[in-house]
């Protein structure tokens, strides 16, 4: 399995009684009255067995792959993308994934859908219960339009089918929405983002209950070779890393994974990959180390670096789509504005450290989102669709910090 090997193939942290560096040590030392080291891959052990897991996101993200890769076959083969079928996958009931070990993990994606702490159990964000319910319901209601879409009409405004893009097909909802895309990046935000940076990497899940002092007196959970604070941070890792398989070449990346190496491959975002990883591991380090100020500083390089993702991509293929709409009359740019809509609803999940609340608001975000299918007949009405395009580019660039010139240029 996948993300057995991922785990086998982890390396170790040393904890040192002196520091020493020599021409060809790579690792970053941490302050030496702490005295240790950050290994350089993510890679700890005790007592010679890897004390990291994160084999449940490994499920998580294996069985998100699993449900796009279902709605995509299902418009290339001009078959039924089933609902019911869907929401049991979403569920993970009946037996439904064809992945090894999936359908038995006793993992599902639903019960982890804005489930974080801090902003659906605790509250902060501007979450609630009942918003976690909404989104909930917004994905069945993908499964639903995907569904629709997949009957055999030919997308067009106002109808909901498949549109050919390229040698490829896909479907489209009444609105141009591709609810595939919708579904798959807004659950980066709502699933994946949302565990990172307001659950696992919250100091109410790292801290709760005994946490801190059965870390730092190093009691482990039962029957593991990690404390809980330890298997926290290793989930939050998880959540970016756990399906990328470097065993296979060429190297596969997921989700987060991905789109963390895309957006760095522009030079004008070339440090995010390497700013990220070190935080990941400076602070895993920091954790078996217990020095809790430099883990905590790692927590905020993670939220910010990580929420300038999303932002980057949602400008990027909100001025791809906007491009494409001049060459086909909409149709192949719909596929873009999708990911750019679904990166827009990921804002929704970021962290600004400083404030545990979101770069955008749920308002702010719904508001953009409204836009953009703003209109009588949504991403079809093409000819209103470019200003707004524009004007939630400058908007979300401006919040981060950058221009929308230099995000549309991202590969």
């Amino acid at each position: 399995m996948l993300h057995k090997n991922l785990l086998l193939t982890s390396l170790t942290v040393l904890l040192l009684a002196s520091c020493s560096k020599d021409d060809d040590d790579i690792t970053t030392e941490a302050p030496a009255s702490f005295n240790y080291t950050v290994p350089a891959t993510y890679t700890f052990e005790r007592n010679t067995v890897t004390s990291v897991d994160y084999a449940g996101q490994t499920s998580r993200l294996l069985m998100l792959d699993e449900m796009g890769t279902y709605i995509k076959t299902a418009a290339t083969n001009t078959t039924v993308a089933d609902d019911v079928f869907l929401s049991e996958m979403y569920l993970n009931t009946n037996n439904r994934f064809t992945g090894i070990g999936l359908n038995t993990s006793g993992k599902q994606l639903k019960d982890k859908t804005a489930a974080s702490k801090d902003y659906f159990t605790l509250f902060y964000g501007g979450g609630s219960t009942a918003e976690q319910a909404n989104i909930r319901d917004f994905y069945e209601t993908q499964f639903d339009n995907a569904d629709l879409a997949s009957q055999g009409a030919t997308a067009a405004a106002g109808v909901a089918g498949v549109y050919p893009d390229g040698t490829s097909k896909r479907l489209f909802a009444t609105n141009g929405l591709e609810p595939q895309q919708v579904f798959l990046k807004g659950m980066m935000g709502s699933c994946m983002m949302d565990q990172i940076s307001n659950n696992y990497l919250s100091l109410n899940k790292l801290d709760e209950a005994t946490n801190r002092a059965d870390n730092t007196n190093k009691v482990l959970v039962s029957g593991k070779s990690y404390t809980a604070m330890e298997h926290a941070w290793d989930e939050a890792y998880g959540y970016v890393y756990g399906a990328d398989n470097t065993t296979v070449t060429p190297n596969t990346f997921k989700f987060w994974s991905s789109y963390i190496n895309q957006v760095n491959a522009d030079v004008d975002f070339n440090t995010l990959k390497a700013d990220i990883d070190l935080a990941f591991r400076k602070g895993r380090a920091a954790i078996v180390a217990n020095d809790y100020a430099v883990r905590d500083a790692q927590i905020d390089i993670i939220r910010a670096k990580l929420a300038m993702i999303p932002a980057v991509r949602a400008v990027f293929y909100l001025q791809a789509g906007k491009g494409k709409l001049v060459t086909d009359n909409g149709a192949k740019a719909f596929h873009d504005l999708s990911e750019g809509y679904g990166f827009i609803m990921s804002l929704r999940y970021t962290n600004k450290p400083g404030t545990n609340n979101p770069y955008f608001s749920k308002a702010e975000v719904d508001a953009m989102l409204a836009s953009m299918v703003s209109g009588t007949n949504g991403l079809w009405d093409i000819n209103t669709l470019g200003s707004k395009l524009d004007a939630i580019s400058t908007q979300i660039a401006t919040k981060f910090g950058f221009t929308v010139v230099q995000a549309a240029t991202v590969n």
